[in-house]
C-alpha cells in the first residue's frame, strides 16, 4: 500500500517523510505517542509554548540545514545564555570572563588564563583520563568543583572519574565576555513552537498516532516496501543481546501566577544537593511575549530530574561509553542484515544527536535512498 512506513513522527521521521513525499512516494507515518514532533513537541499553556520533553534550542553552522528548516518555520532570535546556580551563587555560562571574574575577581583574559593554568598544574594533570581530569585541565579545580562536578554527576548518575573525557571536550570556555552558549552561526526557536514546524513538514502526509509499531510489527511491515525505524535499536531486536543504557529525564511542570520566576530561560543547579539539574522558564524562549506580542501575566516552569533509564521509561540520552559502544556495534550488525529497514535518528543509531545533526542525517539518508 505504501512505499515507506516511517516509525516515529520526530525530526528524523518527519524530514524523511517530507523528502519521500516530495519525490512522489507514498508514505505512512506512525507514532506511539498521541502527538507528532517527538521530543521537540511543544504545547501552548497560558499563551506560552511549553517544551514538554525539555528545552530544545535550535543551533547550527550548517547553512543547508538552516535553509531547510526555514522552509517550515519562522525562527526567532533566541540566544542561549544559561545561568549556573551554586548554593545561591549565580555564574554566567558558558564559562567566560563574567564567570572568571565572579569566581576569582580576575579582570583580564591573561589573569584568567594564569589562574586556570596554575590550578591545572597543581592538579598534576598532563593526559586527562576521565571527565574530572579533562574538566580540571580546561577550567581549573574551583570551577570544576562548583559548576561541573555536581551537575554532571546528577546528569549521568555516575562519578566524574568514571565518565569518559570526551563528554566534556566540547564544553565552551572563552576568555571573552561572550555568553552565547552555542556560538553557532544560526540559532533560534520556531515562532509558535516546534509542533507547528513538524506539522508543516508532515503536511499532506498520512499520520497515525497512538500506534505501537513493535506490538503490531508484522501487520504494519506488510503495508510498505521499506521501513524507516527511529525507535530504540535494542527494542527492535527485543533486547536479545542485552539492554543499551540511556539516561532518562523526569519533568515537574507547573504554571505560576506571576510574570517572572527566574528571569532566564535556563538556570542550571550545579550543586549535588539540589535534586533537579535545571529549571526551564519557557516564556523566555519567546522573550516573555505571546503570539500577539503582548507581555504574558503568568509563567510556566519545568524542573528537570535526571535518572537511570529502566524498561518502560522514555530514553533520552545514549550512554556513549566503551561498553555500550561495543554492544551497539553488535546490534548494528543485526540492523545491517535487515534489508527492508533503515535505522535512523538518536535512538535508531544510538547517538547523541543535536537537532541539526538529526536533520542533516535524515536529509543525507533520504538523498541516498531516493536519489
Amino acid at each position: 500500500m505504501y512505499d515507506y512506513l516511517i516509525v516515529g513522527a520526530g525530526l528524523y521521521g518527519a524530514v524523511f517523510a517530507r523528502q519521500a513525499k516530495d519525490q512522489g512516494k507514498s508514505v505512512l507515518v506512525i507514532d506511539k505517542r498521541p502527538h507528532i514532533a517527538g521530543n521537540v513537541y511543544t504545547e501552548e499553556v497560558e499563551g506560552i509554548q511549553v517544551h514538554k520533553y525539555g528545552a530544545h534550542i535550535f543551533h547550527t553552522n550548517n547553512r543547508q540545514v538552516w535553509e531547510y528548516v526555514n522552509r517550515f518555520a519562522e525562527f526567532n532570535r533566541f540566544t542561549n545564555s544559561p545561568v549556573a546556580n551554586y548554593h545561591g551563587e549565580l555564574y554566567s555560562l558558558p564559562f567566560n570572563m563574567y564567570t572568571f571574574n565572579k569566581m576569582w575577581g580576575v579582570v583580564t583574559p591573561q589573569e584568567a588564563e594564569a589562574k586556570i593554568e596554575e590550578q591545572k598544574k597543581a592538579a598534576g594533570i598532563t593526559e586527562p583520563k576521565n571527565l574530572e581530569e579533562q574538566a580540571i585541565s580546561l577550567v581549573g579545580t574551583d570551577i570544576y568543583e562548583k559548576l561541573v562536578k555536581g551537575y554532571t554527576e546528577k546528569q549521568w548518575g555516575r562519578p566524574c572519574t568514571e565518565l569518559p573525557a570526551f563528554i566534556i571536550k566540547r564544553l565552551p570556555v572563552r576568555l571573552t565576555f561572550d555568553n552565547n552558549y552555542f556560538n553557532a552561526l544560526y540559532q533560534g526557536i520556531p515562532v509558535g513552537g516546534y509542533t507547528g514546524m513538524a506539522a508543516n513538514l508532515l503536511d499532506g502526509i498520512e499520520v497515525r498516532l497512538g500506534v505501537d509499531y513493535l506490538k503490531e510489527k508484522e501487520s504494519l511491515d506488510s503495508l510498505a516496501d521499506r521501513v524507516i525505524y527511529t525507535g530504540p535499536i535494542d527494542a527492535y531486536f527485543e533486547y536479545r543481546l542485552g539492554y543499551l543504557e540511556y539516561r532518562s529525564v523526569r519533568f515537574e511542570t507547573e504554571t505560576l501566577d506571576m510574570p517572572n520566576f527566574q528571569g532566564n530561560a535556563a538556570v542550571n543547579y550545579t550543586d549535588r544537593e539540589t535534586p533537579w539539574t535545571r529549571i526551564i522558564e519557557h516564556k523566555w524562549f519567546e522573550f516573555g511575549k505571546g503570539a500577539d506580542g503582548r507581555e504574558l501575566p503568568k509563567t510556566v516552569i519545568s524542573r528537570e530530574y535526571s535518572s537511570e533509564w529502566r524498561p518502560g521509561d522514555e530514553p533520552y540520552y545514549p550512554v556513549n561509553d566503551e561498553k555500550n559502544g561495543a554492544l551497539y556495534a553488535e546490534y548494528k550488525k543485526l540492523a545491517d542484515e535487515e534489508k527492508k529497514v533503515i535505522f535512523g535518528g538518536r535512538l535508531g543509531e544510538y547517538k547523541y544527536y543535536d537537532m541539526d545533526a538529526v536533520i542533516a542525517s535524515a536529509l543525507a539518508r533520504a538523498e541516498k535512498e531516493l536519489g
